[in-house]
């Protein structure tokens, strides 16, 4: 009976959860103006300046939530080199001061000198995460006119040839990136998703431009992986399966469990040139990620991944909406404002009086991994670089 009692206290209280999100979600947004958004990312960047590392990284690499348990010691090394590299590039993006510009210079210098990250074991492939991130971070450095100089320049493209060798080896037979497999185990991961692969389209295709990666049927492969999870909805699935795993009700790969992935897969498809990825179509994901907006409110801060409706998980939050002030980015300079006022209020509201901003479970590579989500998103409605 106390069981019992227990359990419906716990289903109301999440009940009851779910409709307060709900009910903010459904209330009328205001739209927030450039002045307040570069308040609120200067506010993270102070919070990611004061948590800095001697070394040069933010997070610590190690387990500190019972949460996080049953993953092997080697993805949280792995978790931490990709929330260094977010963070890295928030620094990168935001207004210059010498704090700032000490600040990343240090975080550069861990990231071209830092190992890179190994398999866990069988079924765990989180060292992809990182190496995804890691890449991006030393792709977009190589453009960064504060790092032009040789020996700067020799520093990051040799970093970022490592990382690129080992995401070559990690391409699965199918042409993506993930970050665990199926069995049967082998070397070459088996499994992919249509988001991990597309967040890196557009650093393997400067990569190719630049001479570092010879191999184009490395990105013409990941390409037509990305392109193949879409759906006539406008939704990408997940994953890629002979049938798309839609079986009615709330499931994953219906729009209102795509409104994250949708924005990442239209950015990576259209920076690394796809050309039927139009206006059109980024304005109409977008439409769809505001009109079902409340599916990702409801998920926020649930510590149990897919637990919320449509299987959206917590860490889907922050990662859509930069993605989503990526794509609007892509859109005709004239348009981008409204966009980027709508989507503020959304990053804003995760954000604490610290500084840092959350949406999934409070462990230390969660809060810089988000809090540069934030940071980087804020920037780019409020920057003069496209």
């Amino acid at each position: 009976m106390i069981a019992a009692g227990v359990l419906m206290a716990v289903a109301t209280f999440a009940s009851l959860a779910q409709d307060s999100a709900r009910a903010a979600a459904d209330a009328p947004q205001p739209v927030v103006g450039a002045d307040a958004a570069r308040t609120s990312r200067d506010r993270a960047i102070r919070y990611l300046l004061a948590k800095q590392r001697e070394d040069g990284s933010w997070a610590n690499g190690v387990m500190d939530t019972l949460q996080e348990g049953g993953f092997s010691i080697e993805s949280f090394y792995a978790w931490k080199l990709a929330a260094d590299s977010l963070a890295c590039m928030a620094m990168a993006a935001t207004d210059e001061t010498p704090e700032v510009r000490a600040a990343l210079e240090r975080g550069m210098t861990f990231l071209v000198e830092a190992r890179e990250p190994k398999r866990g074991n069988t079924w765990d492939t989180d060292y992809a995460w990182g190496a995804l991130y890691a890449f991006v971070a030393l792709t977009e450095a190589a453009a960064d006119e504060r790092f032009q100089g040789a020996e700067w320049s020799a520093r990051i493209e040799g970093a970022a040839r490592r990382y690129l060798a080992l995401l070559i080896r990690l391409q699965s037979p199918n042409g993506g990136w993930a970050y665990y497999d199926d069995p049967i185990f082998s070397q070459r991961p088996t499994w992919d998703t249509s988001f991990c692969t597309a967040l890196v389209l557009p650093a393997l295709n400067d990569a190719l431009e630049r001479g570092w990666l010879e191999d184009r049927a490395v990105v013409e492969r990941a390409q037509r992986y990305v392109r193949r999870c879409a759906l006539p909805n406008g939704a990408y699935t997940y994953d890629l399966t002979m049938l798309p795993r839609i079986n009615g009700g709330e499931h994953i790969n219906q729009v209102k469990g795509s409104l994250s992935r949708i924005q990442v897969c239209n950015w990576g498809l259209a920076e690394s040139g796809d050309k039927r990825i139009t206006s059109e179509r980024i304005t109409a994901g977008l439409e769809l990620f505001f009109e079902h907006h409340r599916f990702l409110d409801a998920a926020r801060m649930r510590p149990i991944p897919h637990e919320a409706y449509y299987a959206n998980a917590g860490y889907f939050y922050l990662f859509g909406h930069y993605y989503a002030a990526r794509a609007i980015q892509l859109l005709p300079p004239a348009e981008r404002e409204a966009w980027h006022a709508r989507l503020r209020p959304h990053l804003i509201r995760t954000q604490r009086k610290e500084g840092l901003a959350l949406d999934f479970i409070d462990s230390d590579y969660e809060r810089v991994a988000c809090t540069a989500f934030l940071a980087l998103g804020l920037s780019l409605g409020v920057s003069t670089e496209p």
